[in-house]
């Protein structure tokens, strides 16, 4: 029978110091000793390693190259991958380590939100071929001028999944620093429930929606080539796991699932704009152009002429965005822009909700409870997202959590 392949990625937190390393290293050789699987590791930078390197690099210029960025903050990988191999090596597990040339993972151009194109799988299959555990560099690519790349926080859950569906692997496992997948955040909500199954549609949405556990690429990746994916605690590993499946392999399908947020987005306002068929062309596709993501966007009318325009942006591109905008107002004819970054998004997400009524009049009561105001909202198939007050967003998610709450009870064995 030909032994399983499979992907163990580690990140920060799970290889923070030396010691952490070590672990995750005998975790590694626990599984191949106990199963005889052929391991394909990944690893992240150490913890706040990643943001050392870019502040080391601000402090330099306040705007660095990105080109120049990214050759820089790849190198905490390269430490991990050296240092990883070393105490895989140590405990009697060969291995090998590879940066993203030698794994060949070839990327887009997009310097520091890179995308995967390809992954040539062929040195990490020989590797793997002469007994060897190969452990690669998350986060990082090349591109086709052979220029270093990175593919942006959470990266390297990217590369790992990646490199499963390269690979062929029979399953990936993503090792943090918590349990899995949770209803919410359990620092939010003290009765929140790990998930033992989240089907890939509710984990895009989750992930997209503030979930940290995974990047949504990732999950985008698995879904795509069907990889099993598991996520689950470097420091408990016995203590539960989260499966991300095929809707049709759910066990359970709550109404909802999960309740998510984000706190780091903007919203822009365009007020008293003509409505004219071409000026929310003129708009969107200017910041389209500036590689700016659109999430939410709502218009409110007058008096038929006159429209107000409102999206939410990253905040980090919000600066950029509202001068883009402010550029376009004498072309739009508008009064003015203004920029609101006190607010967040709160939302709920399950596959449930395809077939049941009723959700959103149930959160906007919840929400009514607490007298939270609702300044937008946005729905797909399995979501609802509201943008409320950033002072409010704890209270709306501990209501919402609560108005939903499942009788799912906590798995208790990992099957890792």
């Amino acid at each position: 029978m030909t032994a399983r392949v499979v992907v163990k990625k580690f990140g920060g937190t799970s290889v923070g110091d030396v010691g952490r390393i070590r672990n995750a290293a005998r975790l590694v050789a626990d599984h191949i000793r106990k199963t005889g699987d052929k391991v394909v590791v990944v690893v992240s930078a150490m913890s706040g390693e990643t943001n050392r390197l870019i502040s080391l690099a601000k402090s330099c210029t306040p705007n660095p190259s990105p080109r120049e960025l990214d050759v820089m903050v790849s190198t905490g990988e390269q430490v991990t991958i050296a240092l990883m191999a070393m105490a895989l090596e140590d405990i009697g597990i060969g291995a090998k380590s590879f940066t993203a040339q030698q794994a060949q993972i070839s990327t887009d151009k997009n310097f520091t939100k890179a995308q995967i194109r390809d992954i040539d799988a062929a040195n990490l299959a020989k590797a793997i071929q002469s007994g060897l555990t190969p452990v690669v560099a998350g986060f990082q690519g090349i591109d086709e001028d052979g220029d270093i790349t990175t593919l942006g926080r959470g990266g390297s859950d990217i590369t790992a999944v990646a490199v499963a569906a390269a690979l062929k692997a029979d399953a990936c496992y993503i090792y943090t620093d918590v349990r899995g997948v949770y209803s919410t955040d359990p620092r939010i909500c003290s009765n929140a429930k790990l998930l033992p199954q989240v089907c890939h549609e509710e984990m895009l949405e989750m992930a997209s929606l503030g979930a940290k556990v995974l990047h949504p690429r990732s999950v985008y990746f698995a879904m795509a080539y069907n990889i099993p994916l598991a996520v689950l605690s470097t420091f408990e590993p016995d203590k539960g796991v989260t499966w991300i499946v095929k809707e049709e392999e759910l066990m359970e399908k709550p109404i909802v699932t999960g309740v998510t947020y984000r706190t780091d987005e903007a919203k822009i306002t365009i007020s008293k704009m003509p409505t004219e068929p071409s000026a929310l062309s003129k708009v969107f596709s200017a910041l389209a152009d500036a590689n700016v993501y659109i999430d939410m966007i709502t218009q409110t009318g007058f008096d038929g002429k006159r429209t107000d325009v409102s999206f939410t942006v990253l905040d980090e591109d919000s600066h950029k965005a509202l001068k883009i905008v402010n550029d376009l107002i004498p072309q739009l004819r508008a009064e003015g822009a203004s920029c609101d970054r006190n607010i967040a998004k709160v939302s709920v997400v399950g596959v449930g909700m395809k077939y049941h009524t009723g959700v959103a009049g149930k959160a906007f009561e919840a929400l009514a409870q607490e007298g939270i105001e609702i300044q937008m909202i946005s729905t797909s198939e399995i979501k609802i997202s509201v943008l409320v007050p950033k002072k409010y967003w704890e209270v709306a998610v501990r209501s919402l959590h609560s108005a939903f709450e499942t009788d799912r009870e906590p798995l208790v064995e990992a099957a890792a």
